[in-house]
C-alpha cells in the first residue's frame, strides 16, 4: 500500500515530510528517489529489475500494473525483499494470500 500512495521510506517522501535533507537517490544521486525511480530506473537495482522484467515482460515498466495487478504482486514483493531498500521500515514483506477460485 505504501508504494501505491508514495508514502514510503524512499527519499522523495522522507524529504517531503522533512525526515531527510535531500530527495536524492542514495545510490545513483538521481534528483528524486521516487517509487518510479526505485522500481524501474535506479541502476543499483538493475539485477532485481531484470528478474522482474523477465517474469512480467514489458509490463514490468508499468507502475499501475506493478502496484495493482494481483498477478504482478508476487514479483513486486520479491523485488522489494531482494533490494532490501525498505527492510528497516517494513522488514521482510510476506507474500499476500491470494483468494482461491471456488
Amino acid at each position: 500500500m505504501a508504494l501505491c500512495t508514495g508514502h514510503t521510506s524512499l527519499n522523495k517522501h522522507l524529504h517531503h515530510i522533512r525526515k531527510v535533507a535531500s530527495s536524492h537517490c542514495p545510490h545513483c544521486r538521481n534528483p528524486e528517489e521516487s517509487v518510479f525511480h526505485y522500481l524501474i530506473v535506479c541502476p543499483q537495482y538493475q539485477r532485481e529489475c531484470h528478474i522482474m522484467t523477465c517474469a512480467l515482460g514489458h509490463r514490468a515498466t508499468s507502475i499501475p500494473l506493478l502496484l495493482l495487478d494481483p498477478d504482478a504482486t508476487p514479483h513486486l514483493v520479491h523485488y522489494v525483499n531482494a533490494t532490501g531498500r525498505m527492510r528497516t521500515t517494513f522488514g521482510e514483506v510476506p507474500l499476500p494470500h491470494l483468494p482461491t477460485d471456488r
